[in-house]
């Protein structure tokens, strides 16, 4: 399976849990540290938790494992590292504190 296509069944991972406002966003043109970010928003800590478990559970079934997870709930945020694919969940409050999107907003979006 090709990075695009993994990174748009982490959209579609994170929609089948009610994820909100979830965007791909294409930054290997900027950065080395990944080719896509996949952003999510969560309603609630445990809504939080729940998307990143989805995820993980989604990827697992195709022998993909995270390299990394950072942050926790209780924070806010996590954020999973797959190599080629970064999958960063947030509380939509933290997801307005950080605005993740401004940094990237020149950067390709994946509809």
């Amino acid at each position: 399976m090709e990075i695009r296509e993994l990174a748009i069944k982490a959209r579609e991972s994170l929609d089948s849990r009610k994820g909100e406002d979830i965007e791909i966003i294409r930054i290997g043109d900027r950065t080395i540290m990944a080719e896509y970010m996949v952003l999510a928003s969560a309603s609630n800590e445990r809504l939080l938790g729940a998307l990143a478990n989805e995820v993980e559970d989604t990827f697992k079934k195709m022998d993909i494992f995270p390299r990394g997870v950072e942050g926790k709930k209780e924070a806010g945020w996590i954020l999973l590292d797959f190599g080629d694919i970064i999958v960063n969940i947030l509380t939509r409050e933290m997801r307005e504190k950080y605005n993740i999107e401004k940094i990237w907003m020149d950067c390709e979006r994946v509809d």
